[in-house]
């Protein structure tokens, strides 16, 4: 995608209290990057290259990476993890899959194989404990996959642990809200690519007014009959959110779809965890240095 349909990519950093976190882990930084779609179209080298160097340059903890790494044809995977493999982070790179991962015949098995071979672990309907056993992280199999039981992995967790999961679709947040999550990534809606400043993603307001446009004249407008498709929940198409007792965190995605992104720049997040009592929700634009999240 050209740069002047793609914009500038942006680094978004975040403080966030976390409930019962332990005091030692208090500060782990976490980037998230998603939504590669690395086809030869929707992904430019040049903004893969400034993702990757921009969650270098935060010193993370822990990176991950929250599906759709290809759009349809699975060979393209083996490429982008020769390029995933320059992220460094101190403890390690977990992923999940999306529902671009899972379209192609054996793409979920090309795409899951390729990324753990090159070091990024990634997760399906499981729960590990890289920070230690008082956080545990959950990676969920895609809304849409069939696969999507979250039942049995939240279940088995402590209830007095605090916890992260990865969800490539925030619809999800909806169904999750039954257990305690302490923060859920999500990527999937590319926040809408086409924002309407003090309005919101332009999708939100075509799906609210959409049933005034002719069905023939509907089939003709860019993304209208794709809209719900995609989401149900647009209100949750970027940033933090909360979902019952819940937060959710959507980020903006890096792969841009025709016709390009408008005040919906793509996005590298920095999200730096502390203890309830050291801070509230804080955020802030990092362009220039993501290491100074928090």
């Amino acid at each position: 995608m050209h740069r002047l349909l793609t914009g500038k990519l942006r680094v978004d950093c975040l403080t966030i209290p976390i409930a019962n976190l332990p005091a030692n882990l208090s500060g782990t930084k976490i980037v998230q990057l998603t939504d590669f779609h690395y086809d030869g179209e929707r992904l430019s080298e040049w903004l893969l290259e400034e993702a990757i160097a921009a969650a270098n340059e935060a010193e993370a903890d822990l990176i991950f990476l929250t599906g759709d790494f290809i759009t349809y044809d699975p060979a393209p995977i083996h490429d982008l993890v020769q390029r995933l493999k320059n992220l460094q982070s101190r403890v390690g790179v977990y992923a999940v899959l999306g529902n671009h991962d899972h379209y192609f015949p054996g793409a979920k098995i090309e795409v899951a194989n390729a990324l753990n071979n090159a070091g990024i672990r990634v997760l399906y309907n499981e729960v590990v404990y890289p920070l230690g056993s008082e956080l545990a992280l959950v990676g969920l199999a895609d809304f849409w996959s069939g696969d999507f039981q979250p039942a049995p992995v939240m279940v088995s967790i402590s209830q007095g642990i605090s916890r992260i999961v990865l969800s490539h679709n925030p619809d999800t947040a909806e169904k999750l809200q039954k257990w305690r999550i302490d923060l859920q990534f999500s990527g999937h809606t590319h926040g809408g690519q086409i924002v309407i400043p003090g309005m919101g993603p332009l999708y939100a307001w075509v799906r609210k007014i959409g049933y005034l446009i002719p069905p023939a004249i509907r089939k003709f407008i860019p993304f209208m009959s794709a809209c719900d498709r995609v989401v149900c929940h647009w209100e949750w198409a970027s940033g933090l959110h909360q979902v019952g007792s819940n937060l959710l965190y959507v980020n903006r995605g890096l792969g841009t779809y025709a016709p390009g992104r408008l005040f919906c720049p793509p996005e590298v997040t920095v999200i730096t965890l502390v203890c309830p009592e050291h801070s509230a929700v804080e955020t802030a634009s990092c362009q220039t240095k993501p290491a100074s999240a928090g």
